[in-house]
């Protein structure tokens, strides 16, 4: 196995601010609560290709209901390779859960951005049999599997990343 990458948590002011952008005000103490049991990333099993994140607070979604979810998890990867978020098998079989992008992409250079890498999962209940589901904290609710990539042999893109979603479109 090639070792190529390493999950860190986002910083504590990174953590906060954007907890409290997507949630609205939350008390100090419970948010350095939330912050302190952020678990790393990790496979399960020495089988597992997917390192299972996990739910930093108990959520619950009903059938058509949406939440982005501030992980406070970022990587750092080689060069060449790609972080491929999806969710937890199991619960894309059981409820239809399903990232509203259908797949996140995490690429290397995220890491260096301005908000610090830090990595969100906007989740869906699209389930079409009525189910209700809940994450309980501390439980894993996505994967993220590394990848190899190429590019094109005339490939001379030299631009540099500065943000997240749609920082590198429409050049």
């Amino acid at each position: 196995m090639k070792r190529i990458g390493k999950f860190h948590k986002v910083s504590w002011e990174r953590f906060a601010e954007d907890w409290k952008d997507t949630f609205g005000e939350t008390s100090e103490e419970e948010l350095q609560k939330i912050y302190a049991e952020i678990k790393l990333p990790r496979r399960a099993t020495a089988g597992s290709a997917g390192y299972d994140f996990f739910a930093p607070v108990e959520f619950t979604l009903e059938p058509g209901k949406t939440v982005k979810i501030p992980t406070g998890i970022r990587v750092e990867m080689e060069q060449g390779w790609v972080l491929k978020c999806y969710p937890r098998s199991g619960l894309g079989f059981k409820y239809r859960l399903q990232f509203n992008n259908t797949v996140g992409i995490i690429d290397s250079d995220y890491f260096y951005s301005d908000n610090e890498g830090h990595i969100f999962a906007k989740l869906t209940n699209d389930t079409n049999e009525g189910k209700t589901v809940t994450i309980p904290a501390g439980t894993g609710f996505a994967q993220g599997i590394f990848v190899e990539y190429g590019i094109t042999v005339d490939d001379d893109v030299t631009d540099i990343r500065n943000g997240g979603l749609g920082s590198t479109t429409g050049k």
